[in-house]
């Protein structure tokens, strides 16, 4: 029960300064290409969803 105890703590600390580094960093938590965001890249790269999501838009556009 202890290396339980000593490990559930070591864990909880270990999420906690996790936690303080993302809040004092101030960069926000970045998803994939296409992510829930619908479809906002934040990529350097443009993976292969967001140049299909790219292509459509341009299509659609050139439509109306």
């Amino acid at each position: 029960m202890t290396y339980f105890l000593v490990t559930f703590f070591f864990m909880l600390i270990v999420i906690g300064l996790m936690a303080i580094g993302v809040i004092f960093g101030r960069k926000a938590i970045k998803g994939s290409c296409g992510g829930a965001n619908k479809g906002d890249c934040v990529c350097v790269k443009k993976c292969d969803k967001r140049k299909q999501l790219d292509a459509e838009a341009a299509l659609n556009s050139s439509n109306s």
